[in-house]
């Protein structure tokens, strides 16, 4: 059985004009230590998806087990909760919270979690020193660059020691250099903590990388090409 198993998935917005079919009914698995690229042209579902499988929306339709639990059946309280202690996420936009640090971003989720400070400040540094950008945990998103941001949410997405990694579009707002210096990073965690990479993406820099590759159109898998 794998990390991640999704069964029959559907999701349909009926809040337009026509129902749209985001999602098609897909059936997947995921194994750990996968790294991953989920394609597709834009509106083909692939965001969905990634938010389904992330419990950040709920199917109309099918099953995502993650470590033999079936999330779309959790408590809006259940569900967060597993989110917390399961999945780290990776977003286009970033979304640090502007008006703290760094460091404070990247211990905000321990917080969550109910770890000390002190043991929440010494792995947030540990992460911003890994992802390479230890020298600006005392500056505000504001005075960082998208690069650096980007690095500042992956070190977030680090520190709940999630068992898999979901980043969406990660690189679409990032120059050459940073892509392939955050790629870089990414990679050595998943080489050496096994921990599971799955990116929805348009970025040709990041299938080159990826050792499996999901075409998603219309909501429907069209293909699956194993790279290893």
């Amino acid at each position: 059985m794998g990390i991640i198993e999704v069964k029959n998935l559907h999701k349909v917005y009926q809040d337009t004009k026509v129902p749209v079919k985001a999602v098609n009914g897909i059936d997947l698995s995921f194994e750990e230590g996968e790294f991953t690229a989920v394609v597709g042209p834009s509106g083909s579902g692939k965001t969905t998806f990634l938010n389904l499988i992330g419990g950040l929306d709920t199917p109309t339709e099918g099953e995502i087990r993650i470590n033999g639990e079936n999330i779309s059946k959790l408590k809006s309280r259940k569900l967060i909760d597993f989110r917390l202690q399961n999945i780290g996420f990776v977003f286009q936009s970033y979304n640090l919270i502007p008006v703290l640090t760094a460091i404070e971003n990247v211990a905000f989720i321990m917080e969550l979690q109910g770890k000390s400070k002190a043991e929440r400040n010494k792995r947030a540094k540990e992460l911003l020193n890994a992802v390479g950008i230890g020298d600006k945990i005392n500056n505000r998103p504001g005075d960082l660059s998208g690069g650096q941001q980007q690095r500042v949410s992956v070190a977030r997405a680090l520190a709940s020691e999630p068992r898999f990694i979901l980043a969406d579009e990660p690189t679409a707002n990032l120059d050459s250099k940073s892509t392939n210096d955050l790629l870089d990073i990414m990679q050595k965690m998943n080489e050496e903590s096994k921990i599971t990479f799955i990116f929805s993406t348009h970025d040709q820099r990041v299938m080159d990388k990826a050792r499996r590759i999901i075409t998603i159109d219309d909501g429907k898998v069209t293909s699956d090409e194993n790279r290893k």
